[in-house]
């Protein structure tokens, strides 16, 4: 966010959208961040491809920056709306290729496999995606609602590592 020069508040009015959009993708990496932290603590093994599907959540995290300033920058116009939303989209896909990956190498009796057994909360976030994205050539609005709808989502702390940590 470029700082105005001006010392009214009214001078804040044009970068509210840059501001929003960075509010709203801080949550994002915010959940992000909390759910690999709990993911990889509660992993009792690490392989290779773990570590690449790792770094292919990273790949798409490391464009929420560019599509969130783009998005900002143009006042949430259609194609950065939709560029936003195929970001989230495959962050999230590669998030649930990680869990895959990780479950790969862990027992039906792990911490992780018993947290991870039913992902409401993940399918859900990509059916939302999905929607979302074409929603966007009708009103940008109408899908950053939804998208903000998966962010307050998350925000619900998901505690179905940490019940397994607290059970055993």
């Amino acid at each position: 966010m470029k700082v105005s020069h001006e010392s009214e508040f009214a001078a804040l009015v044009p970068i509210l959208p840059i501001f929003l959009s960075y509010m709203l993708s801080f949550v994002y990496l915010g959940i992000y961040w909390n759910n690999h932290h709990h993911l990889f603590y509660a992993s009792e093994k690490l392989a290779g491809n773990i570590l690449w599907t790792n770094l292919h959540v990273l790949f798409w995290l490391s464009f929420v920056p560019f599509t969130t300033g783009w998005m900002g920058e143009n006042h949430f116009d259609t194609a950065p709306v939709a560029l936003y939303g195929f970001n989230l989209l495959m962050a999230g896909i590669a998030y649930n290729i990680l869990t895959k990956a990780l479950l790969s190498h862990h027992t039906e009796d792990s911490i992780l496999s018993l947290a991870l057994r039913n992902d409401v909360k993940g399918r859900l976030s990509m059916l939302f995606y999905l929607i979302a994205i074409p929603i966007t050539f009708w009103s940008s609005w109408a899908a950053m609602a939804i998208f903000a709808l998966v962010a307050i989502m998350w925000l619900f702390p998901d505690q179905r590592i940490v019940k397994q940590i607290i059970s055993r």
